[in-house]
């Protein structure tokens, strides 16, 4: 008989092959996508020095060194757990925040409680983010957050992966209440996070209703979990859902206002390729930048030592791309002048935002 954990980790260890599979196809193809369409306008007096810029940022109140951060992947079987060793490793060597994969298969079993554990074991005086669904309970959230002694609470939205995933879940209309209730059950910040199909402005405005002040809008052009979810189908028969859903640049720039009127800070996510794509999002609106399947492939495929230098350089190169903008802080990027052409115009025109707003911001 197969037992609650082999399901877990078995579906866990899927995530984790095929999530590798696909951004290294994206990564052999130079594949490109709607961060392509956020263009700087150069100005050629506008740089600044690298001693006066600072990469520093601050979520829900505490001070990050660093505007990247690992976003959420795994956890739940022994493979992923030696994952997650490795990222938290990196994290901790490249002073960047963690956040952990889906909890679920912690709370439904706690034998793999090693396999999250090791996040904090291996990034003692790291923020590390815990990770739990819309249907934990205040208790299980608390249980997620104190097994790793997390700095801060995610929680993800997925109803696409959960209508794909041949188990998943069916009923989505308790999520608005049990967010709610997870945001006033625990004693961490709390942030709300799609896997990658997007947030829009309703959204952030809903989640801001519910008492939330951190949103990571995860949009498309990361790691696709309705492809993963449809390839573990019989039939496959979800395909054409490979395209669902919104750009991390559409979603800025359509809850960006929203989200200062509400005090939401974002958080983005999906798609980002390289240093240009962070502070192509900061430059939208995000507050910090947050990367996954990119860095997941590049540590199974290259190691650990490849994924620290990756972060180290990412770091570097973010606050090379801050001088030559003039930017001295990240708050300065979204003062910066960006064009949006293409498709992102096109979606700003039938959401009725100006496009050539962004384009004059410099005085």
């Amino acid at each position: 008989m197969t037992t609650v954990s082999e399901i877990y980790g078995s579906r866990k260890d899927d995530h984790v092959r095929l999530a590798v599979e696909q951004h290294h196809r994206r990564r052999a193809g130079h594949e490109a996508n709607q961060f392509d369409e956020v263009r700087f306008v150069h100005h050629a007096l506008a740089g600044t020095s690298e001693a006066a810029v600072s990469t520093a940022t601050q979520i829900a109140g505490i001070d990050w060194p660093a505007t990247l951060f690992i976003n959420a992947m795994t956890g739940g079987s022994i493979r992923t757990g030696e994952v997650n060793r490795g990222l938290a490793i990196a994290a901790r060597q490249a002073g960047v925040a963690i956040a952990s994969g889906s909890m679920s298969a912690y709370l439904a079993d706690p034998a793999v409680a090693p396999t999250y554990r090791v996040l904090r074991e291996e990034n003692p005086d790291g923020f590390v983010i815990a990770n739990v669904n819309a249907n934990a309970t205040p208790d299980m959230a608390r249980r997620a957050v104190d097994l790793i002694a997390a700095d801060a609470l995610q929680i993800h939205i997925n109803t696409i992966q959960e209508i794909v995933m041949p188990e998943g879940d069916r009923d989505f209309s308790a999520w608005p209440r049990q967010i709610e209730r997870l945001v006033q059950g625990v004693d961490v910040p709390v942030i709300v996070k799609e896997v990658g199909f997007g947030m829009t402005r309703a959204a952030v405005a809903r989640l801001a209703d519910l008492g939330v002040t951190t949103v990571d809008v995860s949009g498309r052009g990361g790691t696709n979990f309705a492809t993963i979810e449809n390839a573990r189908r019989p039939h496959e028969d979800f395909a054409y859902l490979g395209d669902w859903g919104q750009s991390a640049p559409a979603c800025l720039v359509d809850a960006a206002e929203t989200a200062q009127r509400r005090g939401v800070t974002l958080l983005a996510s999906g798609g980002v390729r390289h240093p240009l794509d962070v502070v192509r999002a900061l430059a939208l609106g995000a507050t910090a930048v947050g990367v996954s399947g990119y860095f997941l492939s590049i540590l199974e495929g290259e190691g650990l030592d490849a994924l620290v230098s990756t972060l180290v350089d990412w770091i570097t190169q973010i606050r090379q791309l801050m001088v030559v903008l003039g930017a001295p802080s990240v708050p300065a990027l979204a003062r910066t002048d960006v064009l949006l052409g293409g498709h992102l115009a096109e979606f700003c025109r039938l959401r009725g935002i100006d496009p050539g707003s962004y384009a004059l911001r410099v005085n």
